[in-house]
């Protein structure tokens, strides 16, 4: 029975710590400094790591602290097809030719740009996370010490801490949006509901240890606007809902996800569909362009990439959501590596996996710059929209813009890739005077 009170005593005492120094600063969005100066120590912690490391390796490889793992495996030479088969002025067909598509071939299977993208970042220089950096060997007592202290600090500190704060900004989005939705269609409800996201996002913000730095305000997305942004992550949602409101679409979940959706949709004109009404392409995108044609709800919140990547790259935007008509703001994210690894490779890792190696990270730390509005030029369709809106984010962020479908995380590539391939070299040779 002592044991017991005891433990009711301490449970009491950290929960009304959690509450006073964190919950309630963050729902007032102010900041007693208690971030700040983890983030200090943290920084210096690492920029000491970094240079025990240097001092460590006994023969000096530049490669390894300078340059990612993943540079340098192989050399590849861009240069189209013609160029590369040395044939071209003659006449007939070589067998050499192959040559050419198996070299392809050998590359993609060495190291591919498609298939990178869903692993990890490789970093620069270890952050004493063990998950960061397969270059890391044994280098001194002393930084090994400092590990085992960082272990401890964030498994049995940092965990349970962002543990309570998670539980309470997701129990306070339940009830809170749940209460809301109760009331009767009104500006009143609507102003709720959005202090209700807000309030609970910088909560689940806080859960992450997150340092978020908002760039260009004044380009932020507004009411009956489409917002697209590139995806690394399933708490992008959060870390823009953090600074303004949104309707989120997506698929209709079961388990703790679905009750979520439930409560919120009955706050918030969110956009939530079946499974089988998601195939419907045509119903999806009438859906929306109801939602973006009432300029009085929140601006609609789209991942047009489908998928997560490894915040490196952004990969094809899908055409739908440029299909909707209305404004589109592009928004660019980049995170941090060196604090932590944001990226959900969802082929790999379950969410319950993916969150708890979130709230073992040192912190998420990350840029998002609102970009001026776009809206379609008079005869450009939705790819070429798209494609320009993706390279709009692609430069903003630093990331590498591919045309791949991120759906070849989890599919093959499609059988018409393979025939424009060999298209190509089908009109070469008709071109040469090798065919009729």
């Amino acid at each position: 029975e002592d044991v017991g009170s005891a433990v009711a005593r301490v449970g009491a005492v950290w929960l009304a710590l959690v509450l006073g120094l964190i919950v309630l600063p963050s729902a007032l969005g102010v900041s007693l400094g208690i971030s700040e100066a983890y983030m200090w120590v943290l920084v210096k912690t690492l920029e000491w790591a970094t240079i025990r490391i240097e001092k460590g390796i006994k023969k000096p490889q530049p490669q390894i602290l300078k340059a990612p793992a993943t540079n340098g495996i192989i050399e590849r030479d861009e240069t189209p097809m013609e160029k590369e088969i040395a044939r071209l002025h003659r006449v007939d067909f070589e067998f050499s030719d192959i040559f050419y598509f198996c070299r392809k071939g050998f590359e993609a299977i060495v190291d591919d740009e498609v298939t990178q993208r869903f692993s990890s970042e490789e970093l620069v220089s270890w952050n004493l996370l063990t998950r960061t950096n397969v270059n890391f060997h044994y280098i001194s007592l002393r930084l090994t010490v400092v590990w085992v202290i960082g272990v401890i600090v964030r498994y049995c500190f940092l965990l349970p801490l962002r543990f309570t704060l998670a539980a309470i900004g997701i129990t306070s989005m339940i009830v809170g949006t749940t209460i809301v939705g109760q009331l009767p269609n009104s500006s009143l409800k609507n102003y709720l509901s959005e202090l209700v996201h807000l309030t609970c996002s910088r909560i689940l913000v806080r859960a992450l240890s997150g340092t978020i730095r908002y760039h260009n305000r004044e380009n932020k997305p507004q009411k009956g606007g489409i917002c697209v942004a590139n995806h690394t992550s399933p708490i992008d949602a959060i870390i823009l809902t953090n600074d303004g409101c949104y309707a989120m679409v997506g698929q209709v979940h079961g388990g703790l996800m679905g009750v979520i959706q439930r409560a919120t949709v009955k706050a918030c004109p969110h956009v939530w569909f079946e499974r089988s009404e998601i195939k419907d392409r045509h119903l999806v995108t009438e859906r929306l362009r109801e939602h973006v044609a009432d300029k009085s709800k929140l601006p609609i919140l789209i991942f047009p990439e489908g998928t997560c990547i490894n915040n490196t790259s952004v990969m094809m935007f899908k055409k739908g959501s440029f299909e909707i008509g209305g404004t589109i703001y592009p928004v660019a994210i980049k995170y941090d590596p060196q604090f932590g690894d944001a990226f959900w490779n969802s082929s790999k890792y379950n969410i319950v996996s993916y969150l708890l190696r979130i709230m073992t990270s040192w912190a998420i730390v990350c840029n998002v710059w609102y970009m001026p509005p776009m809206v379609r030029k008079e005869g450009e369709d939705a790819v070429q929209f798209a494609n320009r809106v993706r390279s709009a984010i692609a430069r903003q962020g630093g990331l590498t813009e591919l045309p791949w479908d991120g759906g070849l995380k989890r599919a093959k590539v499609k059988d018409t890739f393979k025939e424009e391939q060999q298209k190509n070299y089908s009109k070469m040779l008709v071109r040469n005077g090798s065919i009729g």
